[in-house]
């Protein structure tokens, strides 16, 4: 009797101990496993990008120094012109008209100058031989004297003429390309006319013309203070209207003295070669700033999640998932975000299943993010 009961209870002793340790395996492999990755600070440069205005070079109005109609005009919007080609036509009729008018004064003029240099010749002669008084010589030179103020005068209103005369044939104050022609033949215009006739772009190489926020400035002038900063400041990039970015980087020229007090921002200028002539005074752009920061903390996009507005991480502390919050630059590297508050150099982050699956106080079982690679390599395979 006592030896079956030694047997019975032997036999529930190895029972409760299969079935405990099969119940613990069940436990151990019920843990879900998921990728982390330690927090660690790294440089990175990073690029600020700022909407951008074009503009030439030069950027010449045309205006018109005189009144009249629009006759002719030689040019179209776009066209490449060299600096003397011939624009615009104003009416040139009165202004021809005006001129041969004042051509002739200077022909007369000239005719009574020489008669009276005659006169004035003759009228010495005889006073040299005592003929006549000198009131008579005086008043000769006096006369010639006039003659000449006389086609001075001409010659200065001829001198006028021709000035209006060229100055209704616009021409080209440079080379360059042609802009916005607002007015057409017919068109009267005038020196007090706002709009100019035309604009004509030096394009050998264009400013891209932008403003930077006040943050952003005190980081450039920390390097080297106001005066150096152009010193201290990158080369930049520029992204055209199309989408594509442009071949050739530019310099940072100008840069203002001062931050504007509505805007908060300060103006700056870039200076971008054009040797293609591909870019044109007007157009808009999307210029590109680098920022080198040193310490960076980066997390993948992927390993955040929002709520309320504000972005999540999920620590792994001690085998449990741990929720916290996390604030980040406004500016990203790769799908990595740049964590600013909230995380330390050391600390460990989920970085799968994040959002779906990963939930906050969850017992997970760490692994690389290459061991989860691999794992769902495997997987797909079978």
């Amino acid at each position: 009797m006592k030896t079956k009961f030694t047997f019975k209870a032997m036999l529930f002793l190895v029972v409760s101990t299969l079935l405990f340790s099969c119940q613990e395996k069940t436990v151990q492999q019920s843990v879900p496993e998921y990728a982390v990755m330690v927090i660690e600070e790294e440089p990175v440069v990073v690029k600020n990008s700022f909407p951008a205005l074009i503009s030439g070079e030069t950027d010449a109005e045309v205006r018109s120094n005189v009144s009249g109609a629009i006759i002719k005009t030689h040019v179209d919007e776009g066209d490449m012109v060299k600096k003397g080609d011939l624009l615009i036509e104003i009416d040139h009729a009165p202004y021809l008209a005006d001129y041969n008018l004042a051509l002739a004064n200077v022909n007369a003029a000239t005719v009574e100058v020489e008669t009276a240099e005659l006169t004035a010749i003759n009228k010495t002669n005889l006073y040299e031989k005592g003929i006549i008084s000198e009131y008579e010589k005086k008043l000769a030179d006096n006369q010639l004297a006039a003659a000449k103020a006389q086609l001075e005068q001409a010659e200065a209103k001829l001198e006028t003429a021709k000035i209006n005369l060229d100055y209704s044939y616009i021409k080209s104050p440079n080379d360059g390309v042609v802009g916005s022609m607002p007015f057409s033949n017919g068109s009267l215009v005038s020196s007090s006319t706002q709009e100019p006739l035309a604009t004509v772009s030096q394009i050998d190489a264009v400013y891209a013309d932008f403003s930077i926020n006040e943050k952003l400035m005190l980081y450039y002038t920390s390097k080297g203070g106001v005066k150096d900063i152009l010193r201290f400041m990158p080369e930049v990039e520029l992204k055209l209207a199309d989408g594509t970015m442009y071949e050739h980087k530019g310099k940072i020229m100008t840069v203002a003295g001062s931050i504007d007090t509505k805007t908060g921002a300060a103006n700056m200028s870039a200076r971008f070669p054009n040797p293609e002539k591909l870019i044109r005074s007007g157009a808009t752009a999307t210029i590109y700033l680098p920022r080198e920061i040193y310490n960076a903390r980066l997390v993948p996009q992927k390993a955040t999640f929002e709520m309320q507005d504000k972005k999540f991480v999920y620590i792994f502390n001690d085998s449990i998932t741990e929720m916290r919050e996390i604030k980040v630059d406004n500016l990203t590297y790769g799908d990595n975000f740049i964590v600013t508050e909230g995380l330390e150099v050391g600390e460990v982050i989920v970085i799968e299943g994040v959002g779906s699956s990963v939930k906050n106080g969850m017992k997970i079982k760490p692994i690389t993010k290459e061991e989860s690679e691999a794992k769902f390599k495997n997987a797909t395979k079978k």
